[in-house]
């Protein structure tokens, strides 16, 4: 994503949003900043207790469209951690991947790079370029294998 101004990251998105012609209300602030803030992927759900704490009347709701807008104009990506367990990113910081525990629970990241070889093989023997940008892998952990 280019950089269109010096104040940090959730201002470059807001930028970029009013450049699409969305406004930038408190409400879309504040929970671009609850996503660039997390260390982690963060759910709705975390991100709504966070506005709400300071906010109180957003809707789940509000914080669900603002989700799908971010991910239509690709400034967030969503990715499934299982269970029903959506987790939002953004995309600025990077791609990378996820192995979730089925029975614990426990997440690892991938870098990007560790998954080029099935990405080759893929394409070298089913014709098939993957598009590999945010995923997760369920198994085991060796904590929980059995």
């Amino acid at each position: 994503m280019e950089d269109v101004n010096h104040n940090g990251p959730a201002k470059d998105i807001a930028t970029l949003l009013t450049q699409k012609g969305y406004r930038i209300t408190p409400q879309r602030t504040m929970i671009l900043e609850a996503i660039q803030s997390s260390d982690q992927h963060i759910s709705a759900e975390e991100i709504h207790a966070q506005v709400v704490a300071k906010y109180p009347n957003v809707n789940i709701s509000t914080v669900y469209r603002t989700l799908e807008l971010l991910k239509k104009l690709g400034l967030v990506t969503e990715t499934d951690l299982g269970g029903g367990r959506f987790r939002y990113h953004p995309a600025e910081k990077g791609h990378h991947h996820h192995l979730v525990c089925q029975e614990c629970g426990n997440t690892i990241d991938l870098d990007n790079s560790e998954l080029y070889p099935l990405k080759e093989v893929l394409l070298k023997k089913h014709k098939f370029i993957a598009d590999l940008q945010h995923l997760a892998i369920m198994g085991r952990c060796v904590n929980c294998k059995k």
